[in-house]
């Protein structure tokens, strides 16, 4: 059974109120998928301000967490069945902590069934697809002469837009009422101007998703969330 008091991460990271939900992230499209949700939800928690460097995210202490490296992670020292667990992966955090709190996802069973459809057309679409974007337009990639893998991302984040601009049509967010689909999808649509990609993808012609994403950021939870844990 995980013991959070004697859990690897804490000598790290200590816990100053180890009875709250313990976060381990950094302000990326990612990680504030879990500080945006706990602020929504308004459950207890303590912030642990893990960078993306080797030294943090390959450290024996976050990997005794999440082997595969990567923010955002919790500790949930209730957890089912009054256990503690620890998850990592950022939309298996928005699903657990959606039926902790019984909060954004939905009133009926077929409700929960469409808004995780939403966030895994996130995980799997969104955020490969988008990442890949700014990694041959903005960062490394942007150096290789071959046009044709920057042309694939571009092509596919814009077919992307047009999936989620038309399932706006007519309603203010992804599934109906704000729920996780949202947090899952609004933080990368974010990072699009991050990549300083606004006018390679068409932004400005996604009328919905313009409105839309302005509705997200003017949320007190999600302005609180964007900076949780802080940068610096």
């Amino acid at each position: 059974m995980l013991d959070t008091a004697s859990h690897p991460i804490t000598a790290r990271w200590p816990a100053q109120f180890p009875d709250r939900i313990q976060l381990y992230s950094f302000p990326t499209p990612n990680g504030v998928k879990a500080s945006i949700m706990l602020e929504e939800t308004g459950l207890p928690y303590e912030a642990h301000r893990v960078t993306l460097s080797d030294s943090d995210v390959k450290s024996p202490e976050f990997l005794s967490l999440n082997p595969n490296n990567k923010i955002p992670a919790i500790i949930d020292p209730n957890g089912p069945d009054g256990e503690p667990i620890g998850l990592f992966e950022s939309g298996a955090i928005l699903i657990y902590l959606a039926e902790k709190s019984g909060k954004f996802l939905g009133q009926t069973k077929a409700d929960k069934y469409r808004v995780i459809q939403w966030v895994m057309f996130q995980m799997g679409g969104i955020g490969p697809m988008f990442g890949q974007l700014g990694y041959f337009h903005k960062f490394a990639g942007s150096e290789i002469e071959d046009p044709r893998p920057r042309e694939r991302y571009v092509n596919e984040a814009k077919r992307l837009l047009n999936v989620l601009n038309q399932q706006l049509e007519g309603q203010d967010w992804i599934a109906g009422d704000y729920s996780i689909a949202d947090i899952a999808i609004a933080p990368w649509l974010r990072g699009l101007e991050f990549y300083n990609a606004h006018d390679l993808v068409g932004w400005e012609d996604h009328a919905n998703l313009v409105a839309y994403l302005d509705r997200f950021l003017e949320r007190p939870a999600v302005q609180k969330g964007l900076v949780t844990p802080p940068r610096d």
